[in-house]
């Protein structure tokens, strides 16, 4: 336990001395999450600055696998979603070390690192490489990943790096967008740019320190969530991602366990959580005359809390898979099943003129929650005791010591 520190309840006092709060995130996570605008501006000008025109040049791939783990891997996730349902061809996140067996020289691997150096990026760099397959990648310059695509003649686009690397979603995420968009598997213009990280500058004026939590979004959804155990559903496909990013950044960052997922696949099942122990039944025995302040009875009684995220979509009229009416009545009928079992529920409705601003919506938010509400604990939202534990009992000895 060396070096777990905090406290169990949320201490909503916390989060409204802004100094304070700024002296418990040595690292920056705040002011890193706040540079999201500028992330998308940033790595907009790198990728221009780099020959992209050999990817339209050699033609359409047959399928594109986006190689990458953590954050890395979620932006393979954002590429299919943005591309859309009329992609034409396959996008394939793959989060382990080397490619699929399939994959050979009629394909493209994008290999993704915020580090430039993790082992299942540069891993699937060297098996795109030895295979044939075209190799596009990503990642902090002056590594070994941009070495490995300067021998193979590959584009590589430098993104500066940001520790840790869920700090640098939007950084690693327009890339492969850009390079997805020379290949002509999605349409992203200058002007969805600009409107993305337009939307993100003014939620983080928004979620800032310095504003009260009556007014600050971030602020608020923290404080509801605090001593629960949230659930996670997006309503869509691209509200789906930003669940998927909401708990990775829950989990990381507040140390608080989640579910996330799709909304169609929950009504398949979880959606029977809302009648669990830790759901219906739980707020059916709630002694509504105890102090929501004490320690015992916010242990006795951990909820769930349920956050919905909605998109609505851009084209009703657009052949999708699944229509967008469905995703809307399959939205409204589970808040209206939380309601019930009073189950409380948070909803986030996407914004914007194109699929990446909503994403952008829908994610801004959520991530400046994620670090308030790990502040309200005492904790610091960078400093992962685990996470270190981990890499130093699962990488392998030096030799001269083992």
């Amino acid at each position: 336990m060396a070096g777990v520190n905090g406290h169990r309840v949320a201490d909503e006092s916390l989060l409204d001395d802004e100094k304070s709060m700024l002296d418990n995130d040595p690292g920056g996570m705040l002011r890193a999450t706040a540079s999201a605008g500028a992330q998308v501006r940033e790595s907009a000008a790198l990728a221009a600055e780099t020959d992209l025109t050999m990817l339209a040049d050699e033609g359409r791939p047959r399928a594109v696998v986006v190689a990458g783990i953590g954050t890395a891997g979620l932006t393979g996730n954002i590429l299919a979603t943005v591309a859309g349902h009329r992609c034409p061809v396959p996008i394939i996140g793959h989060r382990s070390a080397g490619i699929p067996g399939w994959v050979g020289a009629a394909d493209v691997v994008f290999a993704v690192s915020a580090s430039g150096r993790s082992p299942e990026a540069l891993a699937a760099a060297e098996a795109a490489i030895r295979r044939g397959a075209r190799l596009v990648a990503i990642g902090n310059p002056d590594t070994e990943l941009q070495a490995m695509a300067e021998r193979a003649r590959a584009p590589f686009i430098p993104v500066p790096r940001r520790a840790p690397a869920r700090a640098s979603l939007w950084g690693l995420a327009v890339p492969v967008l850009l390079a997805g968009r020379a290949l002509g598997l999605v349409k992203v213009n200058e002007a969805d740019l600009a409107e993305t990280a337009t939307r993100l500058d003014a939620d983080a004026e928004r979620c800032r320190p310095g504003a009260d939590s009556f007014v600050n979004p971030a602020k608020a959804l923290a404080l509801g969530l605090a001593g629960s155990i949230p659930i996670v559903w997006g309503s869509s496909p691209l509200a789906t991602v930003a669940a998927r990013r909401f708990a990775d950044t829950l989990a990381a960052n507040a140390r608080y366990p989640v579910m996330a997922g799709a909304l169609g696949e929950a009504g398949r099942g979880r959606v029977g959580l809302l009648d669990g122990v830790f759901g219906g039944l739980a707020e059916s025995s709630r002694d509504i005359f105890a102090d929501p302040g004490d320690e015992d009875d916010a242990a006795a009684t951990t909820r769930l809390r349920l956050v919905v995220f909605r998109d609505g979509g851009l084209n009703p009229e657009d052949d999708a898979d699944e229509p967008i009416a469905v995703e809307e009545r399959r939205a409204d009928a589970v808040q209206t099943l939380a309601e019930r079992r009073g189950v409380r529920c948070d909803v986030l409705t996407a914004e914007g003129g194109s699929a990446l601003e909503r994403l952008a919506s829908l994610t801004a938010v959520p991530d400046f929650a994620s670090l308030y509400l790990a502040l309200a604990h005492g904790l610091d939202p960078m400093a992962v005791p685990a996470i270190s534990e981990m890499k130093e009992l699962s990488n392998p000895m030096p030799e001269g010591i083992q």
